[in-house]
């Protein structure tokens, strides 16, 4: 009997990936989306035929709990999130509401409904924020700088402690940033490969980037949401740092990105004060090697091929659709 999988945030960037492994890996995939008039089915669309869909919401327990009945899952994976870091800072109380306490009440469906599922909680390396030690591990202090690593370090700490207090199968990912080309254009990274498409289609000639000097340790989103899975493959629970253990600067991704159509990326990056954080965090690397150890996790893409399909992605997506 195929193993049963429930994951919020299925309609994002980790949540689709996700669903290609587990699809591949002979799972029944079951996702929760939240009602509205413009729902994006972009990154599920090719195998939309063959996930089950729930309509929930984190921030309606009674909703979760609904979920959990239908799926019963053998594994949750609870990746849904206000996760853009610059409009926790315009919606703050909004990123709390999901991103800290829904985590609350998603754990509280599992209890409730199926407290033998295994669950994920997608943690962040923005929890680190002003970093105390470099790199940074999961005995690492957390000094968050923004509202949503304020939020996400309570999601983590939630997740420990319903694990301590109810005996839940349940992990915490501290995924450092994870990119590829399902990545929304609001983020630096797909920002780039997506001006640089357009740049050398002709649909554009700039782009505007606040701090090039800011420096991230950045991996590949399907390498990653095999971590996801391998932590609750595990004979115990516990916490992992995902990460590569390199960084690179906001420059060195313009550099390579603009490389790879064979452009000068000086002709076209526009610097915009305007652009750049209330708060930076400082630099952010990972010490994945309990992950490397324990789970025989390891990255499989370099910096370079990720930002190569990225590109190549946008390309092939604006040669066929310039909109």
């Amino acid at each position: 009997m195929a193993r049963r999988a429930l994951i919020t945030g299925i309609t994002g960037q980790d949540g689709s990936h996700l669903a290609d492994f587990l699809l591949e890996n002979g799972y029944e995939v079951f996702g929760i989306t939240r009602r509205s008039s413009t729902n994006s089915f972009d990154r599920i669309a090719h195998i939309i035929d063959r996930i089950s869909l729930i309509s929930g919401d984190l921030l309606d327990g009674h909703s979760l709990e609904t979920a959990m009945r239908e799926a019963r899952p053998d594994e949750v994976y609870n990746l849904a999130a206000q996760s853009f870091v610059p409009t926790s800072w315009t919606q703050p109380v909004l990123t709390a509401e999901f991103t800290a306490v829904g985590v609350t009440r998603m754990l509280e469906a599992t209890r409730t409904i199926k407290p033998d599922s295994r669950f994920y909680q997608a943690s962040s390396s923005e929890m680190f924020g002003k970093v105390v030690e470099s790199p940074q591990s999961e005995s690492t202090a957390f000094y968050p700088r923004s509202p949503y690593g304020v939020a996400k370090v309570y999601g983590h700490w939630i997740t420990i402690n319903y694990r301590e207090s109810y005996g839940l199968f349940a992990c915490s990912g501290i995924l450092f940033n994870h990119e590829g080309f399902r990545r929304g254009l609001e983020f630096v990274t797909r920002k780039v490969t997506d001006a640089v498409a357009r740049i050398k289609l002709g649909l554009g000639s700039q782009i505007r980037l606040g701090n090039l000097d800011a420096r991230r340790d950045w991996g590949y989103a399907p390498d990653y949401v095999r971590a996801m899975w391998l932590m609750l493959q595990q004979e115990a629970p516990d916490d992992y740092v995902i990460a590569t253990g390199k960084t690179r600067t906001v420059q060195e991704l313009v550099e390579v990105a603009f490389d790879h159509v064979g452009l000068d990326w000086r002709k076209h990056v526009v610097t915009d004060p305007s652009l750049i954080r209330p708060a930076e965090v400082d630099v952010l690397v990972g010490d994945a090697s309990k992950a490397r150890k324990k789970l025989g996790w390891s990255p499989s893409v370099t910096f370079e091929e990720m930002i190569a399909k990225m590109v190549d992605a946008d390309l092939a997506r604006l040669a066929k659709d310039p909109r």
